[in-house]
């Protein structure tokens, strides 16, 4: 047999060795009571750290999908904007492909510009978002009317949507008989010093409903109209808007039509996703996550630290087993193996329980929502996701803090070892 297989199997012998051994000192009752409770601590504090960990890294997620939620109401599933400047003109050859791309179930024109807002003696400004039809069936707006329905022409009259926040600053209700005014600068002509209020388009129309977003930067701001008007009190013509979105066939790859939309109209155009389009938010999502994860990191590590004094302990009550296996042949590597392994099974007991634990916690809140925000908020209960691959980082995390606890009392052993040969 080489002599490389020989003595990978002896290698293999001796962690089998070192683990069955470091198992039993684990579980067996030592000589004096108070490394068991030492012992106990430990792997508890670990706990009780790995479940905290599982917990707030749960809730995050759970924040991060119910805004995620909030915003896939409004936001469509792919946005095509231009990369520098405001408006493009939709008749290309391009564009028509991406149209009847199978993958694309609708597609919707979009006019968003700023204007002026007056409802009887009140005033704001916000952003108008003229929309094609297809908008109703592309996003979940329905879902989110608050007073009113969503309806932008009545075969009329032009209606308009505006969000809870713009209808709260200016009085407005859905159905009221008086008209909601927008003012918008006139782009082609001039500015009339001596009459300057002719130099501003004025377009009347009244709100059919009211949409909440539960998103300040929709629900403060904008307002839904039809692209017609949109297109009328900007003066732009038919075929240009400012964005198109897209909403995809429920069995398209976001992320390959994405790509190739992308290649197909150039680096002229960026086609963002609904994460790319909330970009900013959802960064900051994950930068609080992960430093709170950071912090309780380094509660754990120092929880961790009792695995030193347990190890310490059960070197000194295990002194004379060490000689004992130094006079069966057992070398200095198996030895330091042994007390290695026993750090880690406390802290791999403590990850496992300690998930567990947290995992449970996580459930029972998902499905009973004992934890409570209070009123106002859009939800009553924190909401909560438990992820593997969260657990999975937990899980490392500790066992590698174990180790770190564990190396010193080893080292300590090792150093004594080699003085007592």
């Amino acid at each position: 047999m080489p002599k490389s297989v020989t003595s990978f199997k002896d290698k293999i012998s001796d962690l089998s060795f070192s683990f069955r051994i470091a198992r039993r000192y684990l579980f067996s009752k030592k000589s004096h009571n108070a490394i068991n409770i030492i012992s106990g601590i430990s792997a508890t504090g670990v706990a009780i750290g790995t479940m905290a960990l599982v917990v707030v890294l749960s809730v995050f997620n759970g924040f991060e999908s119910l805004i995620s939620d909030m915003f896939s109401t409004f936001d469509p599933d792919l946005k095509i904007t231009l990369v520098q400047g405001k408006t493009f003109d939709l008749n290309s050859t391009e564009f028509s492909e991406i149209r009847n791309l199978k993958s694309v179930a609708y597609f919707t024109e979009v006019i968003e510009e700023n204007a002026l807002l007056r409802f009887k003696d009140k005033q704001m400004p916000a952003t108008i978002k003229g929309v094609s039809n297809e908008f109703e069936k592309m996003t979940r707006i329905d879902s989110i009317m608050y007073d009113g329905k969503f309806q932008l022409y009545d075969g009329a009259f032009e209606r308009a949507v505006p969000g809870i926040g713009v209808a709260s600053i200016l009085g407005l209700g859905a159905h009221f008989i008086d008209p909601l005014y927008i003012y918008a600068p006139k782009r082609t002509t001039n500015i009339n010093l001596l009459r300057p209020e002719n130099s501003f388009n004025q377009i009347g129309t009244f709100v059919s409903g009211i949409f909440a977003v539960q998103q300040l930067q929709y629900d403060d701001h904008y307002v839904l109209v039809s692209i017609a008007l949109a297109r009328n009190l900007f003066e732009y013509d038919k075929n240009t808007v400012s964005a198109v979105e897209l909403k995809l066939a429920n069995s398209a790859d976001i992320d390959k039509v994405q790509n190739q939309i992308q290649t197909l109209i150039g680096n002229r155009f960026q086609v963002k996703n609904r994460y790319e389009q909330q970009e900013s938010f959802f960064k900051i999502m994950k930068i609080e996550k992960w430093i709170t994860y950071l912090i309780l990191c380094f509660i754990l590590l120092i929880a961790s630290f009792n695995i030193i004094s347990s190890l310490s302990m059960l070197i000194i009550d295990k002194k004379a087993d060490i000689e004992t296996l130094k006079n069966l042949g057992a070398n200095n590597q198996i030895i330091k193996r042994i007390f290695l392994f026993e750090g880690w099974m406390i802290s791999a007991v403590g990850a496992i329980v300690g998930i567990g634990l947290g995992a449970g916690l996580c459930l029972l809140q998902e499905k009973f929502g004992f934890l409570k925000l209070g009123s106002g908020y859009v939800v009553e209960a924190y909401p909560v996701v438990t992820n593997i691959l969260d657990m999975l980082l937990v899980f490392v995390t500790v066992l590698s803090m174990g180790f770190l606890a564990a190396y010193y009392p080893v080292r300590y052993l090792k150093t004594k070892i080699d003085a007592e040969s």
